[in-house]
């Protein structure tokens, strides 16, 4: 009996913490879509990492790719723009403006497509709410899903696809975004 209050008293002050810290610290109100919220600051903390390394990438190796089985790093590029577009319409209900772009296009041109597709999920996200969150989207494969399903699927493809980023630039003895030190 003693460890279910001690375990009570645990989740209880937990709970009480995490409402604290999702209180807006100017006017001390609660945030009214947390999950949304969420999903921002993770696309704007993770933005200069992806669109840093396709910076960082030399136009010449853009069409480096570790071994045969894998994409280029160009292709790795046009696959980010493609999925940030694809979930981003998904989230905000806006269909896209975007060129085609493909592998081959060059560094300027994909990474100009990067940048936009950045963009465009800014104002995806800008225009949605947690009230939302349950709406039905299509999802990759014609699957129905509620629409935080994109938005969770959005921050896992960050984290893949800069790791990737990461490991391509590693191989060509470039220091990635996210290790280089802040100045």
């Amino acid at each position: 009996m003693r460890r279910m209050s001690i375990l009570c008293m645990f989740v209880l002050g937990a709970a009480n913490l995490f409402a604290q810290q999702q209180q807006q610290p100017s006017t001390g109100a609660q945030d009214k879509n947390p999950v949304t919220s969420t999903i921002k600051q993770f696309v704007n903390r993770q933005k200069p990492n992806v669109i840093g390394a396709a910076e960082a990438m030399p136009p010449d190796k853009y069409s480096y790719k570790p071994t045969d089985q894998q994409m280029t790093f160009g292709h790795l590029i046009e696959h980010i723009v493609k999925s940030n577009y694809f979930l981003c319409e998904q989230i905000g209900g806006n269909k896209p403006t975007q060129q085609e772009v493909k592998e081959s296009d060059g560094k300027d041109k994909l990474v100009a497509a990067l940048k936009s597709s950045f963009d465009f999920c800014g104002a995806a996200l800008d225009s949605t709410d947690d009230t939302k969150l349950g709406d039905q989207i299509t999802m990759f494969g014609g699957r129905k899903a509620p629409r935080v399903a994109a938005m969770v699927a959005l921050t896992v493809d960050f984290a893949d696809h800069y790791a990737a980023q990461a490991m391509y630039l590693r191989l060509n003895n470039i220091l990635p975004p996210s290790a280089q030190r802040r100045q």
